[in-house]
């Protein structure tokens, strides 16, 4: 964990009694199937083209040293070009890589969240027919003390 980074872990039965709007946030995020869709293998063919293009571009760079002054202008554009598409290159493969997990941590919360509603469903019912039980046991117990006949021969 990065340092500074505090991670809280709320139950999901809290966020759903205190802040039931939160547990739509999904929704929210309408995009991100749609962008989780580019696989990896795709992704990898086109990074490993833009990286034979670079590789291009580094060995014309290399080239142009021979020219001396006359290339001087090209190279310097050139570096900057390669500095500035190297980053993009590992920027879109670490955007890649968020989206991926964002959308498997959606995929998991949303998972989790009907799981537990369903718990909550199955132990409402079992506390239901626990009280039903219960009911039915008192009633047969009010019925047998109502059906005992009394003694009064005792009785002064």
């Amino acid at each position: 964990m990065k340092e500074g980074i505090k991670v809280i872990t709320i139950p999901l039965e809290v966020l759903a009694d205190k802040l039931p709007e939160v547990l739509d946030f999904s929704k929210d995020l309408a995009s991100l199937e749609a962008a989780s869709k580019i696989q990896m293998r795709i992704l990898a063919e086109e990074m490993q083209a833009i990286s034979k293009g670079l590789e291009k571009v580094v060995q014309e760079l290399s080239t142009s040293e021979i020219d001396g002054p006359v290339s001087e202008n090209f190279r310097k554009t050139s570096k900057d070009f390669l500095l500035s598409a190297e980053a993009e290159v590992r920027t879109l493969a670490s955007l890649y890589s968020v989206i991926s997990t964002l959308r498997n941590f959606v995929r998991m919360f949303n998972q989790a969240h009907v799981e537990n509603c369903r718990q909550l469903e199955l132990e409402t019912k079992k506390a239901a027919e626990s009280e039903k039980l219960k009911m039915d046991a008192s009633r047969k117990e009010s019925k047998r003390h109502l059906q005992t006949p009394i003694h009064t021969g005792n009785v002064k």
